[in-house]
């Protein structure tokens, strides 16, 4: 009997647009597409992706700077980039924004200006791709989220000199998971798939070096033990990406270790 398989994981030659493509885990999916010979956007602040992608020396990846934050520019950036590449099989949007202050500290206008960039800014960057997908009636939008969209930190993991993960980052993380269900429900029949994701402790590798007692407590926190490595959220956005999770939509997939379990 012949061989019928379709290879439904497969990304090779996919469009796919990376947002923060050069943070921590936005280089590790970045060089995972890549690898895997999709034709990759990858974004980010000044000239990070160049850099990243120069470094790595990346060959299916194009450059690109954009400030998420600046929604005046994001429209006219993505029209530029769709006339140049076309739209797009897949975009991942990786930014965030928050502040390192405490509760105490927190003014007003830090937390307006924190959600401008969270959600303010991750609707008018998703409604412009998003738009475009569904007037070509396909494509798959991930966004990310996080584990403190869901649950508060746990005090005693951010012993001084750590503050905790600021209230202005959970609540737009949280809005970010509704904000994912009205997208899949809005281009539903438009067969334009939106998903997030919820990382777990993923501190990056400076936060590793300099304060392991602090990512000691991380991990002891965890379920499994340990925090999480770049590597492992890679898999996650490339099912959701991938036609294996064509009716897949509106959902939330945490990548936690099993830190929201309790």
């Amino acid at each position: 009997m012949a061989n019928t398989e379709i290879p439904v994981l497969s990304l090779k030659d996919k469009h796919i647009w990376v947002f923060g493509g050069a943070g921590y885990l936005g280089q590790a999916i970045v060089s995972a597409l890549d690898k895997w010979g999709a034709k990759v956007l990858c974004v980010d602040l000044d000239e990070r992706a160049a850099v990243f992608a120069e470094r790595e020396k990346l060959v299916n990846t194009t450059c690109a700077t954009l400030d998420v934050s600046h929604t005046e520019a994001v429209e006219r950036f993505v029209e530029r980039q769709i006339a140049a590449l076309g739209v797009p099989d897949g975009c991942v949007n990786l930014t965030t924004a928050t502040t390192a202050k405490t509760m105490e500290e927190l003014s007003a206008e830090d937390f307006d200006v924190v959600n401008h960039g969270g959600l303010t800014a991750t609707f008018i960057l998703t409604r412009a791709v998003g738009m475009e997908m569904a007037a070509r009636q396909r494509g798959s939008m991930v966004l990310f989220s996080s584990m403190y969209g869901s649950v508060s930190p746990y005090p005693e993991v951010y012993q001084e000199p750590m503050n905790k993960n600021p209230l202005e980052y959970g609540v737009g993380k949280a809005g970010i998971k509704q904000m994912t269900r009205y997208f899949a429900v809005h281009w539903g029949k438009s067969n334009v798939r939106c998903n997030c994701i919820s990382p777990g402790p993923f501190p990056n590798p400076d936060v590793q070096k300099t304060h392991a007692a602090f990512v000691a407590r991380l991990a002891g926190k965890s379920p499994m033990g340990r925090i999480g490595q770049a590597s492992e959220i890679v898999g996650s956005v490339a099912f959701l990406l991938s036609d294996a999770a064509s009716y897949i939509t509106g959902q939330d997939l945490a990548v936690d270790g099993g830190w929201t379990c309790w």
